[in-house]
């Protein structure tokens, strides 16, 4: 419920179920959502599989600002840059699909943004957070899967990967700890919709586990 003084939008009901996937760089979002994807249009539903930043057109642009751009992005200006991105996504992209009553498997949504932006870069949880909510017209999740995994093992496989950092990659341990930090927080703030695994487990373990938290909700 909002308050009298609450300007932020009230988020429209939706049809569709919204997963998304959290986690810091390297746990395995994008192998976890291509399995949920299969494993969703085996059983006849139709999948949107999505990114942020990046899922749209105008999305790519930011995107390359974002992690690509080789001078230097304010702190603020990059949270912006996110929101902007986040505001056309769920507009054009998000809210229509679930409309239809489809599911979509996002890579990264508004908890990436407080956790790299709010805590990473010292923007602040709330301010952030608030940001995202209004720039989405307050639309949450049905389930987000965060995946945990402690940063040095993360910058293990990114290494194993042997691409290019973008920005947020070649950031500090200290950066991406604090970033870690305040994923496991907005998790335990709310149970309700983060499904925590451990993303060291092997991929077939994990995807089992987020089929079993999605499945009851395909009803």
């Amino acid at each position: 419920m909002t308050g009298a003084g609450d300007t932020r939008p009230i988020a429209e009901p939706v049809e569709g179920l919204f997963v998304t996937f959290e986690g810091g760089d390297g746990v395995g979002k994008t192998t976890q959502a291509a399995l949920l994807d299969a494993w969703l249009t085996g059983v006849g539903r139709t999948v949107v599989r999505t990114r942020e930043p990046g899922g749209t057109e105008v999305g790519v642009l930011i995107r390359d600002i974002v992690l690509h751009h080789r001078g230097e992005v304010a702190p603020r200006a990059e949270a912006l840059l996110y929101a902007a991105d986040r505001a056309h996504h769920i507009e054009t992209l998000v809210r229509p699909a679930l409309a239809r009553g489809e599911v979509v498997i996002q890579d990264r949504y508004l908890d990436s943004s407080v956790a790299y932006q709010g805590a990473g870069r010292v923007l602040g949880r709330d301010e952030v957070r608030e940001l995202s909510l209004w720039a989405t017209g307050g639309l949450l999740p049905d389930v987000t899967v965060l995946l945990d995994l402690d940063p040095a093992s993360a910058r293990e496989r990114l290494d194993a990967d042997d691409k290019p950092f973008d920005r947020l990659e070649s950031e500090k341990e200290h950066f991406h700890a604090r970033v870690r930090e305040e994923f496991l927080s907005l998790a335990a703030a709310e149970p309700e919709r983060f499904l925590v695994l451990d993303a060291s487990l092997p991929p077939d373990e994990l995807a089992a586990a987020v089929r079993a938290r999605v499945e009851p909700l395909l009803a």
